[in-house]
């Protein structure tokens, strides 16, 4: 199994490849953010960024359901997957038709942000490359310098019909916990994105609720039909519609995402603490 799984994470490039096929739309949107949208010759039909630097790019299917043939017939010099939104036959096809596969898997914000100045060195100017870069590295080193001294204990599902979460050893449970969450589920399970319950919810009784609009679209009959519960994400309102890229895209969205979510969550924290002062007083 582990001779499997390194299998599956090999040919990271080693020279500038001058044809390019992203499996993955977060590195997509990296790529043209790097001045590499001119190397990309095909992309899924979930890379919707940058809108008008993928609209002619040629589609070559869904990220479970790639299109091969038309994969092959591009002759790419590098396909860039990863781990979790791609499947392992596909890569492994590819693969045999003498196609490299590079097979990223962050599972770590810091794994997200070099992640990205790895590929800047696909070919990208240097100093594109470090106007890219280097914000996102600023983020992580203050985020990491100034991690909350109180935590939220929070609920961010993914899905629903059943409820999945985000369980320990993923990338969205490293960038919560890294901007002030504490992840109800992270430690519930030896699963990675684990299923849970309505009374298992109730029961971890979360502070903050974060509903993000992908891959699940949640949405305000969501949010409303948590509000319903005993929990006291509903009881203070702080039950939240969010971007879902903001948990699941790494690149360059990674420093607006510590942005936004620090300050969310922080907020909620700081409004709870100041209540129980004033009801201390």
């Amino acid at each position: 199994m582990a001779e499997a799984r390194q299998r599956f994470h090999r040919d990271r490039p080693t020279a500038p490849p001058a044809r390019i096929i992203s499996l993955v739309p977060s590195l997509t949107e990296a790529l043209f953010a790097l001045g590499l949208g001119d190397r990309v010759v095909g992309v899924t039909e979930w890379c919707v960024h940058p809108a008008e630097g993928v609209r002619d790019v040629a589609k070559v299917g869904g990220t479970k359901t790639p299109d091969r043939a038309a994969i092959e017939a591009l002759a790419p010099e590098l396909v860039i997957a990863n781990h979790e939104e791609n499947r392992r036959r596909d890569v492994e096809w590819l693969e045999g038709r003498g196609l490299r596969v590079w097979v990223t898997d962050p599972r770590t914000a810091a794994d997200g942000v070099a992640l990205l100045a790895e590929l800047a060195q696909l070919g990208a100017d240097p100093q594109r490359a470090s106007a890219v870069c280097a914000p996102v590295q600023q983020a992580l080193r203050e985020a990491q310098a100034a991690r909350p001294k109180t935590t939220a204990r929070t609920f961010c599902p993914i899905w629903k019909g059943p409820w999945m979460t985000v369980g320990g050893d993923t990338y969205a449970h490293d960038l919560l916990v890294l901007c002030g969450a504490r992840n109800v589920f992270g430690e519930a399970s030896d699963r990675r994105y684990p299923i849970v319950s309505e009374d298992e919810i109730v029961a971890a009784q979360p502070e903050v609720v974060l509903l993000p609009d992908e891959p699940y679209a949640f949405g305000p009959r969501d949010a409303q039909a948590l509000g319903g519960l005993p929990i006291p994400a509903a009881e203070s309102g702080r039950i939240h519609l969010i971007d879902g890229t903001l948990v699941s895209w790494y690149g360059p969205r990674i420093g607006l995402a510590i942005e936004e979510l620090r300050s969310l969550l922080r907020v909620d924290r700081e409004r709870d603490e100041s209540r129980e002062d004033t009801a201390g007083g």
